[in-house]
């Protein structure tokens, strides 16, 4: 475990400056360095591979080597080797640094085309990979979104004058210029023009700059369409990246389904234009004709305003296609049926990006001497770049909970579980079975009779039935409710009631079970924070705090506990769970749709539907406001759809959501037909489309997380004994009393690590427990990737099988060529 070798790179490979070689003055040392080393008896140990971003040493004289990190000369009077040894040191700081690069890259599914290649793209890549830069990035596109806001046509109350809002256009244009810059100078100019995402946004952010320097010089607005691409940057964030995923993913099948609805309805279309629409050919009769022939001849020319010419007939079957709603089964089907495929897919590609990421890695931390195994020293190393927080215990346990063997290095098989472990957050597991083992005896058998109490079935169930009758209490006390009574301004009694019985429960089991036991659960944290809330409901309630009677509504959230009771309830809910973060990124793809069909509308309809506006329309009724006086009185009979228009984002946001819900959107869609133009209806009909991919995809992917969850369940029956007992994933590892000892020796001395207060806290625990040994566990909640690792278990094996013979060479090494811009989709999902 203490390893006092140096480590040092086996075969170098530096960037295209060096061309791949070392200078020969630097060979000369490492010869004279080896020399020294055989002569003293020491081992001195040589990565295999060296990373790219390490510069060629310059010559120095005899009195100093290169350090070129810091561009200084260092002066080196002592042994021969001084000079190897500082390239030896920087060799390994950089392969640390560049093995974190590749391991962050596996994880955030970063493909390896766009690694840096250099020192110089090193530091451009640092500075654009991290939270602040990412901040920047976000708060940047948020900017350029809200400015709609203040830009013609402007909310009334929010309207800027046109320097100023164009001013902080341009300004926010400039830094995302200067974020192209930093990818440019990391990226290199050939795969940056081969970036096509990157490319799409280079093209926006010059349109747009030109626009707003035009607008500038005009102080004022002009029709800008292309404001509706904006979102394109907000998307291209780190922290949107979802986004963009969900549409491309099912969006060619959605696509086939789609035109093949549409084939039909235009042949029905034609159908009808040729079946009802109006011919003079047809014989008219001046006689009498009987009462069927009548209604005939009103129903046919009834059809003639919805199929008078082909426009009509399309316009009028897509109204009943979206009407009857008898497309959405279809689509769903095959929007869900692409997910089921695509979810496994991604899966797959993820695993073996990571998995790939880890071979990478790998390479950069073995040496010369030892090349089938990272050591603890080279493990630190990694570690300090890819978890700067992390504490030296920590580093420690995580490497010791990767390694299986009875060697002191990881080999590669080992080190393919780095990101099973690297999420841990390590305690050590009390010697006792309890955490009030060490109190005095009588207070141990009341805590343990508490513990017993809150453990055992009855209590459980007797918690539920309190629950359901509370829930039942409720519904019985709001149906009991009428006009004259406030229930907000009573406390009711059974309120105070079961609020203590919730309360009690509370401080039972935290007595019972240990604040960190309690807490560390997340049914329990859900049971404390509702009684928290109840209980400040209460005191809103007494106090007559009006500001804070909705913490009160909040009551019936006691009711989600009784889905604890049945495995398949508590599946139903862990989903939704899992499922709200996801979500989000829907949603936000709702809201960037939304947005840009917002700027179009506003371009070109707004201030065109105002009252009265439509009286050559068919839906001239849903925006007359006219007086009727009706005896006595005249009343204003006024049709509200001229309250849905596009006169500014705001407004153009609510038209589109009644749009969505399709709330006699076709009255919104002709009454702006009647005042533009009929091409309008292309607008409308593409929202729909749209919005209709976008709902389906949502629905789609709440299924599949369900159908997921459900099949898992029925593969993996795991019946948990106590429901409220959340495991997730846990890693054990026992340290011993030497071998704590020997670490914080091998830290000190040989890391040379100053911040070691974890070690010795360690090393004083085992002191402290007064045995030889301390068993550490390491605990983090499960994600949907540990449950598709179970879930495709069996393939998961044919996966790495098929991935190991696409790239190993024949002699058994690892084929090292990065991913590149051209490699199909197919083979990664970004």
């Amino acid at each position: 475990m203490a390893d006092g070798d140096d480590d040092v790179p086996l075969i170098l490979t530096w960037d295209e400056s060096s061309s791949g070689l070392l200078l020969e003055e630097e060979r000369a040392a490492m010869e004279i360095s080896d020399t020294f080393d055989s002569m003293t008896g020491l081992t001195r140990e040589w990565p295999v591979l060296t990373s790219s971003f390490c510069e060629p040493f310059a010559s120095v004289d005899a009195t100093g080597s290169r350090d070129a990190v810091n561009n200084v000369v260092i002066q080196t009077p002592g042994a021969p080797d001084c000079r190897a040894q500082g390239s030896l040191q920087q060799s390994w700081e950089m392969n640390y640094q560049e093995a974190a690069i590749y391991l962050q890259e596996g994880e955030n599914n970063d493909k390896f085309f766009t690694h840096p290649r250099s020192a110089n793209a090193l530091s451009a890549y640092l500075f654009a990979h991290n939270h602040l830069f990412y901040v920047m990035e976000l708060l940047t596109a948020v900017l350029l979104m809200l400015l709609s806001l203040a830009e013609a046509p402007a909310v009334p109350f929010l309207r800027l004058d046109v320097y100023v809002h164009a001013t902080l256009e341009l300004l926010a244009l400039a830094t995302v210029a200067f974020e192209l810059c930093m990818k440019l100078r990391w990226l290199g100019f050939h795969t940056f023009i081969r970036h096509k995402r990157t490319m799409v946004k280079t093209s926006v952010l010059f349109i747009q700059f030109v626009e707003a320097i035009v607008v500038l010089i005009r102080q004022t607005s002009h029709l800008r369409v292309t404001r509706a691409l904006r979102p394109i940057f907000l998307v291209d964030c780190r922290y949107c990246g979802a986004v963009r995923r969900h549409i491309f993913q099912s969006l060619p099948p959605f696509i086939d389904i789609l035109l093949l609805l549409l084939f039909f309805m235009v042949i029905f279309a034609i159908l009808g234009f040729c079946l009802f629409s109006a011919n003079p050919a047809d014989p008219v009769s001046t006689k009498s004709v009987t009462r069927t022939f009548l209604l005939q001849k009103l129903a046919h020319r009834f059809m003639f305003q919805y199929f008078s010419t082909l426009e009509n007939s399309i316009v009028s079957l897509f109204v009943l296609l979206t009407t009857a709603k008898c497309d959405d089964a279809g689509l769903l089907a095959v929007v869900f049926d692409t997910f089921n495929g695509v979810e496994k897919m991604k899966f797959k590609s993820l695993l073996l990006h990571k998995r790939s990421a880890v071979e990478h890695a790998f390479q950069l931390l073995v040496s010369r001497q030892r090349p089938d195994g990272v050591s603890l020293k080279q493990f630190d190393g990694l570690m300090r770049f890819y978890r700067p927080r992390m504490s030296a215990r920590d580093r420690f346990l995580t490497f010791k909970a990767l390694n299986h063997s009875s060697e002191t290095i990881l080999s590669l098989q080992e080190f393919y579980k780095f990101y099973e472990v690297i999420g841990l957050k390590w305690k050590a597991r009390r010697s006792g079975e309890h955490w009030f083992d060490d109190f005095p005896h009588t207070a141990f058998l009341i805590f343990k009779g508490i513990h017993l109490v809150v453990k055992s079935k009855a209590f459980q169930y007797a918690m539920y039935l309190v629950v359901a009758v509370n829930g039942i209490w409720i519904l019985v006390e709001t149906n009991m409710l009428n006009d004259g009574v406030s229930w907000t301004h009573i406390v009711p009694w059974s309120y105070i009631i079961f609020l203590t019985i919730y309360g009690i429960e509370v401080l039972l089991k935290i007595t019972g079970l240990g604040p960190m036991s309690y807490f560390s659960s997340g049914w329990n944290l859900f049971d404390f924070s509702v009684t928290v809330f109840a209980f400040l409901g209460l005191i809103a309630l007494a106090f007559d705090m009006e500001p804070f009677y909705f913490i009160v509504v909040l009551r019936p959230l006691q009711l989600l506990r009784l889905f604890k009771i049945k495995q398949r309830y508590r599946n139903v809910l862990d989903t939704m769970f899992e499922l709200f973060p996801r979500m989000a990124s829907l949603g936000l793809t709702l809201i960037i749709f939304y947005y840009s069909f917002a700027i179009v509308g506003m371009e070109f309809f707004a201030n065109v539907v105002f009252p009265n506006c439509c009286n050559t329309s068919t839906v001239a009724d849903s925006y007359r406001q006219i007086n009727v006086t009706i005896g006595n009185r005249t009343v204003l009979e006024e049709g509200y759809y001229y309250l849905n228009n596009f006169n500014n984002i705001l407004s153009s946001f609510v038209t589109l959501f009644e749009l969505t819900v399709v709330n006699n959107w076709y009255i919104t869609m002709e009454g702006v037909t009647s005042q533009t133009t009929h091409w309008s209806r292309l607008y409308f009909m593409t929202f729909y489309i749209v919005t209709m991919v976008v709902m389906t995809i949502i629905v789609a992917f709440i299924l599949d997380a369900f159908v997921f969850r459900m099949n898992y369940s029925r593969k993996n029956r795991e019946p948990l004994d106590d429901p409220e007992d959340e495991k997730g994933i846990v890693f054990e590892t026992e340290v011993f009393q030497t071998e704590a000892l020997q670490t914080l020796d091998f830290y000190k001395h040989t890391l040379a690590i100053t911040n070691l207060s974890s070690l010795q806290d360690m090393c004083v625990d085992l002191d402290r427990c007064g045995q030889s040994s301390l068993v550490f566990q390491g605990r983090r909640s499960q994600t949907k990737s540990d449950l598709s690792m179970k879930m495709y278990e069996e393939e998961i094996q044919e996966w790495y099988k098929e991935f190991s013979r696409t790239n190993l060479h024949p002699d058994g090494t690892f084929h090292s060529e990065l991913d590149s811009p051209e490699l199909p989709a197919s083979n990664s999902i970004n």
